[in-house]
């Protein structure tokens, strides 16, 4: 178990010093669950869903699945790092998502993963399967003991796409987006950095 969560209902406790503390109204919290947010590039959907986890205050995680290619791209990553500070632990994954969800899973945590696009993307890219990834994400989710938040882009908008591969990459977006919705407590959409709440 992550030493940096506790390890039951009573206490939280970590190597860091942090001092114990009683969460059983934390636990009441209306995030507690599996939440999703939409929305498309730019719209705030990332703001909004690091605002809904410090709000739980619980230890947060960050599962970042956006890999760098390029200088331009590792200059975003780390941006994206340093502004949320040192009260988040970043974690790097670009495929085993459902493995790094149980690693860093415990009670008294919020998970943020951002987002499931870029990992679409990355399986697509690696010629993974990625209906049977999808799937073991999604099964995985009703045992989880955090509080979970998915980011993802809304790319089923505009119109049909002019080529396969982005047909494709349309498609399993949307169906991942759909399974993870059926599941989720609470599913919000974003726009110009407004939050429309869809279900919950």
């Amino acid at each position: 178990m992550p030493i940096w969560c506790m390890p039951d209902l009573r206490n939280v406790f970590s190597s860091t010093g942090c001092e114990q503390r009683d969460i059983r109204t934390r636990m009441t919290s209306p995030l507690h669950g599996t939440t999703l947010v939409l929305g498309g590039a730019r719209s705030g959907k990332s703001s909004f869903a690091e605002r809904l986890a410090a709000e739980t205050g619980l230890v947060r995680h960050y599962i970042a699945t956006g890999r760098a290619f390029d200088d331009e791209m590792r200059t975003r990553i780390d941006a994206h790092k340093t502004s949320r500070g040192e009260l988040w632990t970043t974690h790097e994954e670009p495929f085993d998502l459902s493995g790094r969800l149980a690693a860093v899973d415990a009670v008294g945590c919020v998970v943020l993963v951002d987002c499931l696009t870029l990992w679409v993307t990355n399986l697509m890219l690696d010629e993974r399967d990625i209906a049977a990834e999808s799937e073991r994400l999604v099964a995985s989710l009703p045992a989880l003991r955090a509080s979970v938040i998915f980011v993802s882009n809304e790319v089923g908008l505009g119109i049909v796409p002019d080529n396969r591969m982005a047909r494709d990459f349309r498609d399993h977006a949307g169906r991942l987006h759909q399974e993870i919705a059926a599941q989720a407590r609470d599913v919000y959409f974003v726009a110009a950095g407004l939050p429309l709440k869809m279900k919950g």
